[in-house]
Order: C-alpha cells, then sequence, then structure tokens
C-alpha cells in the first residue's frame, strides 16, 4: 500500500528538504577534480556521467541505512525532476521525454548494481572497470583515478551520519 501512496502523492510533494542534498550532488559532479584528475569528458554525456556517478554514491550510502531509504526514493524523484528539466530545455518535445526518462533511470540502475558490486571488492580495480563501462573519459585517461575519487566518496559518506548526509554536509 505504501507504494501507491508514494504513487498517488499529490505532486509538488515537499521535496525542499531533500534540495541541499542533491544540489551537494551537482556541485559535486562539477568537481574540476572528476575532470582534471579522473579524466571524465567535459561534455554533455560526461556532464550526465559525473552527476550519476556521485548520486550512486549517495544512493549506495542511503540503502544502507532503513531511516534513509524514504529519502533515498525522494532524492531519485529530484533526479527525474531535475533531469526532464534539462531535456525539455534543451529542446526534446513531450512526446518523447517519458521514453528518454525511461533510458536516464535504466542507466542509473544499471550504474547502481555495478558500482555497488565493485565497491563491495577491495581495491579498484573493479571499480575502476565499472567507471570505464558508464563513464565516458577523455581518450587520453584512465579510470583508476575516477574509481580513486569515487573511493574516496564513498569512504566520506560511510562517514557521514544521516543528519549530516541528508544536509549535503560532506566533501569529495
Amino acid at each position: 500500500m505504501s507504494f501507491l501512496k508514494r504513487l498517488l502523492r499529490p505532486r509538488g510533494d515537499d521535496l525542499s528538504r531533500f534540495r541541499p542534498l542533491w544540489h551537494r550532488i551537482v556541485e559535486l559532479s562539477r568537481d574540476p577534480r572528476w575532470y582534471r584528475e579522473g579524466g571524465v569528458a567535459d561534455s554533455l554525456i560526461g556532464r550526465f556521467d559525473a552527476v550519476t556517478l556521485v548520486l550512486s554514491a549517495v544512493l549506495l550510502r542511503m540503502e544502507r541505512d532503513e531511516a534513509l531509504i524514504e529519502p533515498s526514493a525522494r532524492l531519485t524523484e529530484l533526479f527525474v525532476t531535475d533531469m526532464d528539466g534539462q531535456l525539455r530545455e534543451s529542446g526534446v518535445g513531450d512526446l518523447v521525454v517519458g521514453k528518454h526518462m525511461g533510458k536516464l533511470m535504466g542507466a542509473l540502475g544499471g550504474r547502481l548494481g555495478g558500482y555497488r558490486d565493485a565497491l563491495a571488492q577491495n581495491g579498484n580495480a573493479a571499480l575502476g572497470e565499472a567507471i570505464t563501462r558508464n563513464v565516458t573519459l577523455r581518450d587520453d585517461a584512465s579510470p583508476d583515478a575516477s574509481a580513486a575519487l569515487m573511493r574516496g566518496l564513498a569512504e566520506a559518506l560511510a562517514k557521514a551520519d544521516s543528519d549530516a548526509l541528508l544536509a549535503g554536509s560532506f566533501a569529495l
């Protein structure tokens, strides 16, 4: 029944308490280290990849805390809302926005699984492979630097308590 309540919840339901976390995710995805050191391509696709990489790290941290399960769903709603707005702003018409959003959500889901598995392993080899599959890197880039940055972010998130996490008070 809770799924139906969430599904039928009035649009515009208060997501404002989750915006600081979403804004922090976007801010961290724009950190020059992802592009300069991590080798993420500074392109539209590369920036999307950086957002989903940081968002994935946050969502993976949230799934380990029962009290953060519902907030993680709300954070995902903000991601969807933002991506929907970005698509519309770039000129994608109403008739195909849903199709694009389905692809973006599928990409996020696949990345979550890949990053979850890779972060569970020691070292950065598996994480580097997951990043190679999921992040548009510059031709001269090695995924090792992005893997180290993501591992560092995951470790910082693991140390953050729930309130700090929801407030967006964590560093890369």
